[in-house]
């Protein structure tokens, strides 16, 4: 499996899910056979405290599917201590201008290129001893920043946000966006497709790579033909409630057929 290093550093299409609602130990190994290759873990949404994500990074780090932590602000305390806990990613919500996503930035990176406190031998370097130099060096090339573009002030300002160094990424939160653009989940609508077309371009230009949530897979295949490389396909919630009212509703339609003729 891929670390979030290597696949940033291509333009290939790559897979994961959002993980929003189940922390079970087994988490990481069901994505991992279902054929995931990262999946992001809500902090925003979701419920989950920091106790729990430190215990789920460390089921998906065992299964080597690589984690994008989703968090609901850009602040230092809620960025290096996800940081810490071992987060492959971060992805920070609502980053609207250039400055925002540096500061989230300087969160995340060890001194001289950040402001990061230093922790070593713990969760993030897997308790690990060694070189104190080499340890920060590492840290600060291998965790992923992912700013999340959700506003339209965002859209305006995403040539800039992707041209930063260190934005080995672009994430749009769709609906936040559309709302904010004052066209509700109207994906289809000519300004919002705009916007989508905006952001591809920074990404292409600076060759970095540009994630979206696909809930359906013809939905994917739009958007990874418009230059979208990373795919998160639904999520853990909506993914068991229509598989199983799928199978329910077949089930009791061919139960009452079978009854029927009885």
């Amino acid at each position: 499996m891929a670390t979030m290093r290597e696949m940033v550093a291509v333009r290939r299409l790559k897979l994961g899910t959002f993980v929003v609602e189940f922390d079970s130990p087994g988490m990481g190994q069901i994505l991992k056979a279902a054929g995931c290759e990262f999946a992001i873990i809500d902090m925003e949404h979701s419920g989950f405290d920091y106790d729990g994500l430190k215990r789920m990074l460390r089921y998906y780090q065992a299964a080597g599917v690589p984690a994008i932590v989703s968090t609901a602000v850009g602040d230092y305390d809620v960025i290096a201590r996800a940081c810490d806990m071992g987060a492959d990613a971060i992805q920070s919500a609502k980053v609207s201008s250039a400055a925002e996503a540096r500061e989230m930035l300087n969160h995340m990176r060890y001194p001289p290129k950040g402001h990061r406190g230093v922790a070593l031998g713990i969760a993030h370097d897997r308790y690990r001893p060694g070189d104190t130099a080499q340890k920060l060096r590492r840290a600060n090339r291998e965790t992923i920043f992912f700013p999340k573009i959700e506003t339209r002030r965002g859209i305006d300002n995403v040539e800039a946000i992707a041209a930063l160094d260190g934005v080995s990424g672009i994430w749009i939160g769709h609906f936040d966006l559309s709302v904010d653009m004052g066209i509700p989940a109207q994906f289809d609508h000519p300004e919002f497709a705009a916007a989508m077309t905006r952001a591809a371009r920074a990404c292409r230009k600076h060759d970095i790579s540009l994630g979206r949530i696909a809930e359906q897979v013809e939905t994917g295949v739009a958007l990874n033909r418009m230059g979208f490389d990373f795919l998160c396909y639904s999520g853990d919630i909506w993914l068991l409630r229509d598989a199983l009212k799928s199978g329910l509703d077949s089930l009791r339609a061919e139960c009452r057929k079978v009854n029927r003729r009885t």
